[in-house]
């Protein structure tokens, strides 16, 4: 919670003060977006850890062991508030940020390319403080923030890649409820 509170502020005063014309217009296209650039990213995780060698993920234990205390501990913070909090912190704040101040000195495609990279490092650096990754994971997670970022680039707006990063990760709990009930 600690961490998403100081993910949001950011995100609120950058909000408040300036914001791209468009960033949060929602487009019927958007939908599209987050489905087949998560569902593609999926694809990619699967294919870097080599899951079709491996056993499927599966839940880890919780607090309170029934369905709803799972939900609540695991399931609604990854599927729900990471991905709305973490676009908007790595996407709506630090790609747009950089592009902006970037834009104008060295052209807008040098702006594009070092904003991309900066938002996406950054997400891979978020992921990796709490537990050391592997360099697939790490990889996996540079893929995500590369995409996510590349969906804002190229259309304007944040909601493909908050659906998107959903998409991801509620593929990723899918899978694990899965690998539990197999288990």
């Amino acid at each position: 919670m600690a961490l998403w509170a100081g993910l949001g502020l950011p995100v609120v005063v950058a909000l408040r003060r300036a914001r791209p014309a468009g960033l949060l217009r929602v487009r019927s296209i958007d939908l599209l977006w987050g489905l087949g650039v998560g569902g593609g990213l999926r694809l990619l995780q699967g294919w870097l850890s080599g899951a079709g060698y491996s056993t499927f993920p599966s839940l880890p234990s919780s607090p309170d062991s029934t369905a709803w205390g799972w939900l609540w501990s695991y399931g609604v913070p990854s599927i729900l508030v990471a991905p709305v909090i973490e676009e908007f912190f790595f996407r709506a704040v630090i790609l747009v940020g950089v592009y902006q101040l970037l834009r104008r000195g060295v052209g807008p495609l040098a702006a594009a390319t070092t904003a991309l990279l900066t938002s996406a490092g950054g997400f891979v650096l978020l992921h990796s403080a709490f537990s050391s990754l592997s360099l697939a994971d790490g990889v996996q997670f540079f893929a995500v923030g590369a995409a996510c970022a590349l969906v804002v680039l190229l259309s304007g707006r944040i909601w493909g890649a908050v659906l998107a990063h959903l998409v991801y990760n509620a593929s990723f709990m899918a899978l694990a409820v899965v690998g539990t009930i197999l288990a």
